[in-house]
């Protein structure tokens, strides 16, 4: 699978170990930065990592930030991105077999590495149930998507 990697200066160093994680797993890594600990803005990497599994350069992206809150948003705000803020095993599957969340977003400051490990492996793991009711689901969320503001 096609991974697109990003994290702002709080996730750096989870991100190099999730790099090495999905590397070992198989997966291609497209890493979109930062490549330091030195601060930048997280909306910056958010919006990479939904551009690249947007256009197809990646199937699904994991985002990582000091909450996990700043870089769900962000990516959030583009149509087609369903990223999914995950701390347990249970939400990063049933995210993506439910709701076909494309992107795990993770809180360096809120999960141990070992934790996140589990999370990446179990969110590429998954994939959507596709019955009715997910489908039906989903559609609503497309059409609030193009819902014009008040």
């Amino acid at each position: 699978m096609r991974v697109a990697l990003g994290a702002d200066h709080a996730g750096f160093e989870m991100k190099q170990v999730i790099a090495q994680q999905l590397g070992s797993l198989g997966h291609r890594v497209l890493d979109l930065g930062t490549n330091s600990v030195d601060p930048v803005d997280y909306p910056d990497f958010s919006a990479a990592v939904a551009r690249a599994v947007l256009d197809g350069r990646a199937d699904r992206g994991v985002l990582i930030c000091g909450s996990g809150v700043g870089a769900s948003v962000a990516a959030n705000k583009f149509p087609g991105i369903r990223a999914g803020l995950c701390h347990d095993c249970y939400s990063a599957h049933q995210g993506v077999e439910h709701d076909n969340m494309n992107i795990l977003v993770l809180g360096s400051r809120i999960v141990g590495l070992e934790l996140a490990k589990d999370l990446v492996s179990t969110f590429l793991q998954a994939t959507f149930f596709g019955e009715e009711r997910h489908r039906r689901r989903l559609a609503k969320i497309t059409a609030l998507e193009v819902e014009s503001p008040l």
